[in-house]
């Protein structure tokens, strides 16, 4: 009797559990950026659009990211394309080239930018010598962008006073008490960490223009683009920074099927997405179907195919 007590429980138990139910594992970025709340976003998304789809959200940051996915720690996670493409050939940060990743979706250009106080006296990149700079941790990828910059100006760590913050509300704190003088970071524009600063103290952008060919010779995948006007309180001219795109990666070998619903969830519901990330208001399902030297999945290409955004072949 007591048996069957169990296995009329056990049963009841499966029988209440949708069928192919499956919990997605998904990573996303630091506090202060925008990859938590439009992770959050995602998750009710694929959560209705999937049945029986559950998404745990946790934190991350664009080069771990890929590490997760590669290494089956993530199901599915936010990245950078420069940090993607140096995973995929096994270039620093990465000790190995990422295996088994592959795109979903290319969201919207990502910003690199070096925030400085307007009273440093820090006009280029080469004023940081000796300078406290406020920097995300190691396995974000601004935090290697500013490594491979301060290398392009004849700096290292060595140089400056690295101070590695969790997230940017910390930097942020340290630059409002003065404990730091610059402030690196990768995410939107106008980005609120900085628009946060900007209202407790003045602030200046440093243009990175005669990077660039310094940076391509690292990642083919970098480019500089000037900044909107008005972008920032008090901003002066057009400062151009380094930009590369976010997008969504998984696994290579996951189930084409739940790819695809995934997929056409998030362009049948961009607008919900929009309202999170402005810089998504001009983001159209053929820039998510771009080609970013990432392979695409099955099943996202199935999508974009019959979405007319991609060729077929």
């Amino acid at each position: 009797m007591r048996s069957r007590f169990f296995l009329g429980i056990a049963l009841a138990a499966t029988l209440a559990a949708p069928a192919g139910a499956e919990e997605l594992r998904m990573m996303t970025g630091p506090q202060g950026g925008s990859w938590i709340p439009l992770g959050g976003a995602l998750k009710n998304i694929w959560e209705k659009a999937v049945p029986g789809l559950t998404v745990q959200v946790v934190p991350g940051a664009g080069v771990i990211n890929v590490r997760g996915v590669s290494g089956g720690k993530a199901d599915v996670a936010f990245a950078n394309s420069i940090s993607t493409v140096d995973g995929l050939n096994g270039r620093a940060p990465f000790p190995q080239k990422a295996e088994n990743v592959c795109n979903i979706a290319s969201l919207y250009p990502q910003w690199f930018q070096v925030v400085v106080l307007a009273d440093s006296g820090i006009e280029k990149v080469e004023d940081l010598k000796g300078k406290a700079v406020a920097i995300q941790p190691r396995g974000n990828t601004a935090e290697v962008i500013t490594q491979q910059l301060l290398q392009v100006a004849g700096l290292s760590y060595k140089d400056i006073q690295p101070n590695f913050q969790t997230g940017y509300t910390d930097a942020v704190g340290l630059m409002k008490d003065g404990h730091a003088q610059a402030f690196t970071l990768g995410t939107t524009v106008p980005a609120s960490a900085v628009m946060d600063l900007a209202s407790a103290r003045e602030i200046r952008l440093l243009d990175l223009s005669k990077y660039e060919e310094g940076m391509k010779k690292i990642n083919e995948a970098y480019r500089v683009q000037a900044l909107p006007e008005g972008t920032y309180p008090s901003q002066k001219g057009t400062p151009e920074m380094i930009t590369y795109t976010t997008h969504i990666i998984t696994q290579c070998d996951r189930d084409p099927e739940q790819v695809y619903k995934m997929t056409k969830a998030i362009w049948q519901n961009i607008d919900a997405l929009r309202n999170v990330v402005g810089s998504m208001r001009k983001t159209e399902v053929k820039f998510g179907a771009q080609d970013i030297s990432v392979p695409m999945h099955e099943g996202a290409r199935r999508y974009y195919r019959e979405a007319n955004a991609l060729a077929s072949k």
